[in-house]
């Protein structure tokens, strides 16, 4: 081979050991970009429509291919059909757990195997119903906070207020959500912003489908209060108006 062929082969061959790193590279970069959100919560996250609505926002927005849902969850068992047919389905809504379970015991490892960049949380339900006292339900969630911070100082959370139920139990919901906002703003930090959705106000047990889950309208009620407060954390954290 003469030097020029020799010279133009090394060329060559050192512009495909360059090329090859980099694209790998933009490629590595695109994925971790993306905005990792975990719904977290009792089966009023699991076996609802409200988060494939909330994901219908997003696509919207056009924000939907620098996002994604995690959790180690993928189910639509309620057979949801947004307007958005490839909606991520991805969740950590597991149906008659309590919060103070979840902050105990499962919350560390779930953001290991799944880091979220914001959280979004309705939980209480299923602890009033078996006897847990407001304290008890505020600790948990003090705790999840903590769990979620050390996991990662910058999460951006969004708290639910909690829907009510049709029966039993509606004194213990409404003082929980009277305590939900002190405890929330005694918490809030601006590395790691806590912001609440009023899930409550205005919804009513006719919202309901068995008196404890969202129905059609129950379900456009929670997105319409939850959708915009992720949109915006979401627009923050790409830096975005």
């Amino acid at each position: 081979m003469h030097a020029s062929q020799l010279l133009a082969a090394a060329v060559a061959f050192a512009g495909l050991a360059v090329a090859s790193p980099v694209q790998v590279q933009v490629e590595e970069r695109q994925t971790a970009q993306k905005l990792r959100i975990m719904p977290l919560g009792d089966s009023i996250t699991e076996i609802t429509c409200w988060r494939a609505l909330v994901w219908d926002q997003l696509a919207e927005a056009k924000l939907a291919d620098q996002v994604q849902y995690v959790g180690s969850q993928k189910s639509n068992p309620q057979n949801c059909k947004p307007a958005t047919a490839n909606w991520d389905q991805h969740h950590e809504g597991h149906s008659g757990w309590l919060a103070v379970d979840i902050a105990n015991n499962y919350l560390t490892g779930w953001l290991q195997k799944t880091p979220a960049d914001i959280v979004m949380f309705m939980l209480g339900t299923n602890d009033v119903t078996r006897g847990k006292s407001t304290a008890d339900i505020i600790a948990a969630y003090t705790k999840m906070v903590n769990i979620m911070r050390a996991a990662n100082p910058k999460t951006k959370i969004i708290v639910d207020l909690v829907i009510p139920l049709s029966v039993g139990s509606g004194s213990a919901i409404t003082a929980l959500n009277a305590a939900i906002p002190a405890w929330a703003k005694g918490l809030n930090s601006t590395d790691s912003p806590i912001v609440l959705a009023d899930c409550n106000t205005g919804f009513k047990t006719s919202d309901l489908r068995d008196g404890v889950h969202p129905n059609a309208s129950g379900d456009k009620i929670i997105a319409s209060r939850v959708g915009p407060l992720l949109l915006n954390y979401v627009k923050q954290s790409l830096g975005q108006k």
